[in-house]
């Protein structure tokens, strides 16, 4: 299934997305927000339960990040072996780690911000995973155990701070990152290695790469952030992105304002972001 949060008439919730529509689960969760139903395991019940509710247009709501507020949202750096060749890097021996503040995620349809302090705007189109099941020092063997689902991520970086100041800086300006549109499942999701992204820019394909191109896969994430920090439901883990990102080329593709960027995933769905200058 998939699920999203939103926003109807001034108040914020999350629901079901079927055929083009959304149904409310809220109230039959009891929950305050898709991060809390999840932690409490009450997400199968209320889709079941609701399933002759026709819902509302998904076209009559705002869409939030599929979680507005994760506790943690880790990303993970150098991940895909044709990423790391085209940017004349080694292998990483481990997962290359850094964090991202909850102010740098917009939603589905929402604007990614360019700053004032710099033109060097570029696109990280990734996979991300949605903790379902808390735990620590998970072993490899029953990691996607721990997954509730995946969304699409757009790491949107800005080079010359990543390059020139740090990682941390470059990828936490406010209202950088694409996060969304929503959820589908790991019912829906069996294997994310068999899973293709594209990303584009104005239309125009930029990456293409099979999700088996990753140098440490999904089950290897998880195994590895859990073995330093507790895992908690709604937890976000963005994977990495292939290669083919802007500062790579010649010359170099920066994200400027009137641009629009998708992040396409198979079985996941497209996030779609338009590129605005910092007022």
């Amino acid at each position: 299934m998939y699920l999203g949060s939103f926003v109807r008439d001034g108040r914020s919730s999350f629901g079901l997305i079927v055929n083009g529509r959304v149904i409310d689960l809220a109230a039959r969760t009891g929950a305050a927000n898709l991060r809390d139903a999840i932690a409490a395991g009450t997400i199968k019940t209320a889709a079941q339960a609701q399933e002759q509710d026709s819902g509302h247009p998904l076209a009559s709501v705002t869409l939030l990040p599929p979680i507005p507020d994760p506790n943690k949202v880790i990303c993970i750096g150098l991940n895909y072996r044709a990423h790391a060749a085209e940017a004349g890097l080694k292998l990483p021996e481990n997962p290359s780690l850094f964090l991202r503040l909850n102010n740098t995620l917009v939603a589905h349809g929402a604007p990614l911000v360019r700053p004032s302090l710099s033109n060097d705007f570029d696109y990280e189109g990734e996979l991300a995973i949605i903790i379902g099941k808390a735990g620590r020092h998970i072993p490899k063997s029953s990691t996607l155990d721990h997954v509730f689902g995946y969304t699409c991520f757009n790491d949107g970086s800005l080079r010359d701070f990543q390059f020139k100041h740090s990682v941390t800086v470059g990828k936490n300006f406010p209202s950088t990152g694409g996060f969304g549109p929503w959820i589908a499942t790991a019912d829906v999701i069996p294997d994310p290695s068999k899973l293709t992204l594209t990303t584009r820019v104005n239309g125009t394909q930029v990456q293409h790469k099979g999700l088996d191109d990753m140098i440490f896969d999904v089950p290897s994430i998880i195994a590895y952030v859990s073995s330093w920090t507790r895992l908690e439901p709604g937890d976000v883990i963005s994977t990495g992105t292939p290669e083919g990102v802007g500062f790579a080329r010649k010359p170099p593709l920066w994200l400027k304002p009137g641009d629009t960027v998708e992040v396409e995933i198979s079985s996941v769905g497209i996030l779609r972001n338009p590129i605005i200058a910092e007022s």
